[in-house]
């Protein structure tokens, strides 16, 4: 007998995890569009070269591969099955042509490149769709999830990173967030970090891969990680402990409502006292870090002036992993979630890999599973949706002969803006009683022969269990469902 479980790493949503989900995702649709974004839809499947090599060598890992069809499959698994085929990864990748979608990052890209004639100098979009990565699940991890995506494109200024930070903070605020802190670091200093540990420039983005997972594998982990990626041992354990001072450096993290007496300018550069003094200092003679100092500065002062400020730490131990951020990077954490709740940054390189021109861009993507997960475990969904029902009201049948006045009257109903729900089928009304009950339905309207006779309809309170007679005409006003 067939598994009725959904395939591992996959979820089955109930009409209950549907509403909830309905209820952060309308949140965060009106948020991005008071923020002047607009919507964007691309395919779940994409042409596999368009995904290939965006993502590191790990992200192509996860990537779903979908085989080619008919012939075609054949005649690429007898290729690959060849003698001449010594190239056994090469030969599996043949094998594929398509892809499920791994992020909406790259699909944006590919769309901006297509179409950059027609859209906007600055296009704002956000989207909100699936993604699929052939991961190890885990709490809150799937292998198929929602990304929410909102990203910036055609400028290099920094207020760009501003107002997406802002935009994600409003949200969580929204949502009844108090407890998040938007973490942020810039990949000029993780390079710079990298580059005086004598690691070379084609390494970095495998390096930041494995660094990303500090907080998950632990030091060991990460230093016997970059080993494998042929990185000495010794240059391995001075990178983390080029991390472990600047964590000492940061250990208490600066946030921006104090930003304004900390800044000291050296000539016509701005420099955070303590913080980022320190970090200079830690940085001589490594221009990129100092110029992602610099860009932190220029978005820490803005940020002053927005609500979401107050939540706002500058963490130069932060490293994402994905390998097509070129500047600032950012990430969301609460306390009670391991991973985090969204993160983004600039990757001003990646529209140019589908065409001549390249084209600045920036972005922030939120996690609808883990944000649920942690409302869900902290009880932060309104009562109205919580304990959300699916109509306003239940039309029963009496008997065979009443079935058209109920279809009638459930109708009237929803002519009036109310949610109806009818009972299928003539049944004792005890019965129709206990399924409303269940399904937490607030009114029951009974209509049997007498009610048809009279012009009325009894109408049953079902949290008080009070009921009255209302005549028909008027029954609408008195389903009360603020």
């Amino acid at each position: 007998m067939a598994s009725t479980n959904p395939a591992r790493g996959m979820r089955d949503f109930l009409p209950a995890d549907i509403r909830k989900r309905n209820y952060v995702i309308g949140i965060i649709k009106e948020v991005y569009e008071s923020y002047g974004f607009e919507p964007l839809e691309t395919p779940a499947v994409e042409n596999i070269e368009t995904l290939t090599g965006k993502y590191g060598e790990e992200g192509n890992q996860l990537i779903y591969k979908i085989l080619k069809r008919g012939d075609k499959l054949a005649e690429s698994a007898k290729l690959a099955e060849s003698p001449e085929s010594d190239d056994s990864a090469n030969s599996v990748n043949s094998l594929a042509d398509l892809a499920l979608r791994y992020d909406l990052t790259v699909p944006l890209a590919r769309v901006v490149a297509n179409n950059k004639n027609d859209l906007p100098k600055f296009f704002k979009r956000y989207q909100i769709q699936p993604v699929w990565r052939a991961d190890r699940p885990a709490k809150g991890r799937f292998r198929e999830f929602y990304q929410c995506d909102v990203d910036s494109i055609g400028s290099r200024s920094m207020l760009v990173e501003v107002e997406l930070i802002s935009a994600v903070g409003d949200i969580l605020t929204k949502l009844g967030f108090d407890d998040f802190i938007i973490r942020v670091n810039h990949r000029g200093i993780l390079g710079g970090i990298l580059r005086m540990r004598g690691v070379d420039e084609t390494r970095f983005a495998e390096a930041l891969t494995s660094i990303d997972k500090l907080d998950k594998i632990g030091e060991k982990g990460v230093i016997d990680e970059l080993v494998t990626k042929g990185i000495a041992k010794s240059t391995a354990t001075e990178i983390l402990e080029s991390f472990r001072i600047m964590h000492t450096i940061y250990a208490t993290m600066i946030t921006s409502d104090k930003l304004h007496n900390l800044v000291w300018w050296m000539g016509d550069k701005p420099f955070l006292v303590g913080v980022l003094k320190n970090a200079r200092e830690e940085f001589i003679g490594s221009p990129e870090a100092l110029e992602g100092i610099d860009h932190l500065l220029e978005i820490a002062r803005p940020l002053d002036s927005v609500d979401v400020g107050k939540h706002i730490k500058f963490d130069f131990t932060l490293a994402r992993g994905l390998s097509y951020y070129t500047g600032t990077i950012m990430e969301i954490n609460v306390p009670d979630l391991a991973g985090s709740l969204g993160g983004g940054g600039r990757y001003d390189g990646l529209i140019g890999m589908f065409g001549k021109e390249q084209i600045p861009a920036c972005g922030f993507s939120l996690g609808l599973e883990r944000i649920l997960v942690v409302m869900e475990e902290r009880g932060m969904f309104p009562p109205e949706i919580a304990e959300s029902t699916p109509a306003d009201v239940m039309v029963t049948i009496w008997n065979g002969e009443t079935i058209d006045e109920s279809l009638t009257l459930a109708n009237e109903l929803r002519k009036q803006g109310l949610r109806v729900t009818l009972y299928p089928e003539p049944d004792k009304l005890g019965k129709q009683m206990k399924y409303a009950d269940s399904i937490k339905v607030p009114y029951v309207c009974v209509l049997g022969e007498s009610e048809i006779a009279d012009g009325t309809v009894t109408l049953k309170n079902m949290k008080s269990g009070e009921q009255e007679t209302v005549v028909r005409s008027e029954i609408g006003g008195k389903i009360n469902v603020a």
